[in-house]
């Protein structure tokens, strides 16, 4: 089966629709959109990746290019989410987190490092990957029906700390036996923005890619017409809450109600690294940035933030909402 098979077979089973309803964060946009004025038609395909539901569009005046552009953005989904995936023991970042180091990991991990680096720095530490043992614990005392222990959480939290962390091409590794990595709050973003890249470089002048609620868009659905992104209430998910146009950049939806581990809502899959407690300052934190890992990263640590930290996160980012 070659590319432009592959993409009509995933068009055929997931539907070019299937996506708008997913995720925090909405691309809201209408297939078969004709472009005023020249030859354009919006073509869309879905597939699940990442744990969630992932819709790419491209608009080109030529469908075989747009088909061939969209096979491969989906061929960067299946080549990096295996890297850089967490749950997958023959991983590379989950080989790290069992053995405390790993010797020449994937550069997509270490780009990956540098971006959470510049987060953890620019938000005053409160976007830390390494949160994974405190995560972990909690959302096991939460499966087991107990609640978390705060004398086990002042224990673990001297496992936290990307200070304690060290990488480059050669390796990476941990000091302290114990610690772990997810990279789940700034990975999802850098594939995202590696799938928009594979679009644009296969030609397509418009396009678009929603992974759940991140999102990276570039050239607008056409020119002097920006993509426009609707984000949901977290009071009522029905409910728009926000517009966002997008002609070139990216925006994403970090949130306390999708993800959680106890019926009260207590404990959800964001923690505050200071205090290894989930924040309730917000519902919901969208961030809009030049790439959706940088996006990614910082709408996490808003989150932490609350109201308090909008003003850092802007000086990041281009726009920040707390819902």
């Amino acid at each position: 089966m070659n590319r432009r098979d592959a993409l009509r077979t995933i068009l055929r089973i997931g539907g070019a629709g299937a996506a708008l309803a997913a995720g925090f964060g909405v691309a809201r946009s209408l297939d078969h959109f004709a472009l005023p004025g020249r030859q354009g038609r919006l073509t869309s395909a879905t597939k699940l990746g990442m744990g969630t539901v992932v819709t790419v569009s491209a608009v080109d005046p030529s469908s075989s290019r747009a088909e061939d552009a969209l096979a491969a953005a989906f061929a960067e989904l299946d080549r990096l989410t295996p890297l850089l995936t967490r749950f997958d023991p023959a991983a590379p970042l989950a080989v790290l987190n069992s053995q405390g180091r790993l010797d020449a990991p994937p550069a997509c991990l270490v780009a990956v490092l540098d971006e959470a680096h510049r987060a953890h720095q620019a938000t005053s530490r409160a976007f830390d990957p390494t949160v994974l043992p405190l995560l972990a614990y909690v959302e096991a005392e939460c499966a087991a029906g107990r609640e978390p222990d705060l004398r086990e959480i002042s224990a673990r939290r001297d496992l936290v700390g990307l200070d304690r962390v060290s990488w480059s091409a050669r390796k990476v590794g941990f000091t302290r036996a114990g610690m772990a990595l997810t990279l789940d709050g700034v990975a999802k973003g850098f594939i995202v923005d590696a799938m928009a890249a594979a679009l644009r470089g296969a030609g397509v002048r418009h396009g678009l890619v929603d992974a759940g609620g991140d999102i990276a868009a570039f050239g607008g659905k056409a020119q002097g017409t920006p993509w426009t992104v609707a984000v949901r209430d977290p009071e009522n998910p029905e409910a728009v809450r926000e517009r966002i146009e997008l002609t070139d950049g990216a925006c994403t939806t970090s949130g306390d109600y999708e993800v959680y581990f106890d019926p009260q809502r207590r404990h959800h899959h964001i923690l505050d690294p200071a205090t290894g407690a989930s924040p309730h300052l917000a519902h919901s934190a969208t961030v809009v940035a030049d790439t959706a890992a940088r996006a990614d990263a910082l709408s996490t640590a808003l989150l932490v933030l609350g109201p308090e930290g909008r003003d850092l996160i802007e000086r990041q980012a281009r726009q920040a909402i707390l819902g």
